[in-house]
Order: C-alpha cells, then structure tokens, then sequence
C-alpha cells in the first residue's frame, strides 16, 4: 500500500485520504472529506467537510469542491471548474438548503464549466469546457453551451 502524499505546502485535516492519492501545495481540505486511492488533486484546490471523492478522480487546479458534492470513480474535473450548492445564495443566509450534487463514474468536466445545484452528470458524460450546466446530464451524453445543451449521445450500453 503506497500511502498518500501530501504536499508540506497543503493544509490536509482529514485522515480519509486513500492510498496513492497525491495532494499538492496549496490545496486545503476540511476534516471530514474523503478521498479516494490514486486520485490527483492539483494545487490550490478546496475540498469542505460534507464531499466524497472516489477513486482514480482527477482534479485540476483552481477547483473548489463544496459540501454535498458526490463524485464517483475516474472522473476527471478539469482547471477552475465550479461547482455550487445553493440555489439562492445570499451573505448570512440562515435558511441555506443544500442541493448536493453528484459526478458519477467516468465522466469529465472540462476547465472553466459552471455546475448548478443539485445538478447529476450521468457516467461517462462529458461537459465541454466553459458550459455552463442548468439540468442533469444523461450517461454517455456530451453536453457544450450556455446554458449547456447535448451534441452527442454515446450508447449507454458503451459506458461504463
């Protein structure tokens, strides 16, 4: 079992982080996230308390994973994807409801795509960059645009 690195320039509280993983500088994650074995999470990422990462994920720099966001294994999240979790966000919000949001196995994310709250990217899917997602993404689909709409539907019998 190769244990986990850490780079002495991150700020790691929580102890589930799975063999192989590789946390570099500047990347901070609260207590009570797990991680899982041989994930990649690049510099000056956030990971809250209420998020589980599964195993063989990718997440590229500048990426901020908030509580209630489920990501399942081999996903790739790409440079300054954004993720959100409150479909009325306001400062001192003390009726904040979450809506989680989950990223199931296979799919990838590419840099700069905004996803809403409470959203679901089905397995395999691909989220172009810069799309901004409104609605769930069906498996294997391949969605670009603003607000981010299908261009290609791959078999669901080809994913995995």
């Amino acid at each position: 079992m190769i244990k986990p690195f850490i780079h002495p320039l991150s700020d790691v509280q929580s102890s589930a982080i799975g063999s192989g993983t590789r946390l570099w500088q500047f990347v901070v994650v609260l207590p009570g996230a797990q991680i899982g074995h041989d994930c990649n999470i690049c510099s000056h990422c956030l990971i809250e308390n209420d998020v589980v990462v599964g195993d063989r994920v990718t997440v590229k720099s500048g990426v901020q994973l908030w509580d209630g966001l489920r990501v399942e294994s081999d996903v790739f999240i790409g440079p300054n994807v954004t993720f959100t979790n409150d479909k009325h966000p306001k400062s001192q919000n003390t009726g904040f409801k979450l809506a989680p949001t989950w990223v199931e196995a296979g799919a990838s994310i590419g840099g700069g795509a905004t996803l809403l709250p409470g959203v679901r990217v089905g397995a395999g899917a691909m989220v172009g960059a810069g799309a901004v997602v409104t609605k769930d993404v069906p498996r294997g689909a391949t969605v670009v645009g603003n607000p981010a709409r299908i261009i290609k539907q791959t078999s669901t019998k080809d994913v995995a």
